[in-house]
């Protein structure tokens, strides 16, 4: 299989998401900002944004009394112990953990320091012993004797203030995600699906705001990280002839690859609905395709996956997995995954960034995803039958993931 030979050519487009050829970008990443000011920004951008959820955990905290929880357990117990307190079944251990992680980065409850570490997956077999705080004792509604401590509690108060979450449909959500029980022969719909009756991107195919939303967001989120990528870090791309962007939307993320390396032919591979909402002529090598990715995937030397898999459980990732390992050749012959997603504690010393991945992962649990960290993300790789993996952490929030069969 020859090689791709094209040069790496200036890359800075803004593609329009309605379909119309992309423009010059009139704000050139490399006249104003260096990349690492840029990635920084958005991480800001983005703790600003999501920082709702923190209310958000606190709310369905609240509702699940963990604080009383734990309280009864003596001031200290472990997810298991917790599930066992609030009657929450003990298929949620994972839900719960992610909530916890929320809840421990903002300081409500704390860890006991020889217990794992808010990153970890648990992948040693030791689960985390939370413990309260100051701030989570004055949750506790009653003590072990179930005796009223409310002239002490701030519960109430802080339920009337949180009112505006408790009452909205993402903390509804996630409270009745966690109380319902897992049925034995379906598995309980995501809060998403629980609240509108079908999954996001079933709606997004019915209702055209809602897709033209998604596009749009993820179309803009292409064009500002596909610079960066292809600024710093165009070497991924290097030697593949052929390129397929599963789940690419409407082509963002592709006619910028294509744009930087003329000679790649690549391919954008998404739903019907989204595919629709596409440029309505080819642009330069890219061509669209509608499709299912849990079908199959077009052969290619490379997959290319820009923040698909956190929108799927373990189980939907390995299946994509495997089709993508169906589209690619071996190794030796330059087959790999190229994946640009979060991996959480990528950075822990950046305790902002962390903070924002893990408040990003509490998010994304409404429609069924994950952000998952190194571990997580080896786990599904090995049961895929991948063998080898490299993770670069430098984009911020989010890292490039080079996946090889």
């Amino acid at each position: 299989m020859q090689a791709n030979t094209c040069v790496l050519v200036s890359a800075s487009l803004v593609i329009n998401p309605q379909g119309h050829r992309p423009e010059h970008n009139t704000m050139a990443l490399s006249s104003e900002y260096d990349s690492r000011e840029l990635l920084q920004a958005q991480v800001e951008l983005w703790n600003q944004t999501y920082s709702f959820m923190k209310s958000v955990a606190l709310a369905v905290a609240l509702d699940l009394r963990i604080a009383d929880a734990i309280h009864r357990c003596g001031g200290t117990a472990t997810l298991s112990q917790i599930l066992g307190e609030i009657g929450v079944n003990p298929c949620k251990l994972a839900g719960l953990r992610r909530l916890m992680r929320v809840l421990t980065v903002s300081g409500t409850f704390a860890i006991q320091p020889s217990s794992a570490q808010t990153t970890s997956s648990e992948s040693d077999g030791r689960e985390p012993v939370y413990k309260l705080t100051i701030a989570s004792r004055l949750l506790v509604s009653s003590n072990g004797s179930g005796e009223s401590s409310a002239t002490a509690s701030l519960s109430p108060m802080l339920n009337h203030v949180l009112s505006t979450f408790h009452d909205s449909p993402l903390s509804m959500g996630l409270t009745a995600w966690f109380r319902n029980g897992e049925d034995e022969q379906e598995p309980i719909p995501c809060p998403f699906t629980q609240m509108h009756g079908v999954t996001l991107w079933e709606l997004s195919g019915r209702d055209d705001a809602i897709n033209a939303s998604v596009n749009n967001a993820l179309a803009a989120d292409s064009h500002f990280l596909m610079q960066v990528v292809l600024k710093e870090f165009g070497d991924i791309f290097h030697g593949i002839d052929s390129l397929v962007d599963v789940g690419g939307g409407v082509g963002g993320a592709a006619m910028a690859i294509v744009t930087a390396f003329p000679c790649l032919k690549c391919t954008v591979l998404d739903l019907h609905h989204v595919v629709a909402k596409a440029p309505s002529i080819s642009i330069g090598n890219v061509q669209f395709i509608a499709g299912d990715m849990f079908e199959s995937i077009p052969p290619a030397n490379a997959v290319f996956r820009k923040c698909i898999f956190h929108d799927w459980s373990d189980d939907e990732c390995i299946k994509i997995l495997k089709n993508c390992k169906q589209a690619i050749p071996s190794r030796d012959a330059g087959g790999k995954v190229i994946i640009i997603d979060i991996v959480i504690g990528s950075n822990s010393s950046d305790t902002k960034l962390l903070e924002t991945q893990i408040i990003c992962d509490l998010d994304i649990m409404k429609i069924g995803g994950v952000e998952r960290d190194e571990q997580e993300w080896k786990k599904i790789f090995l049961e895929a039958g991948f063998n080898d993996y490299n993770i670069m952490s430098v984009l911020g929030l989010r890292s490039i993931i080079e996946l090889y069969p």
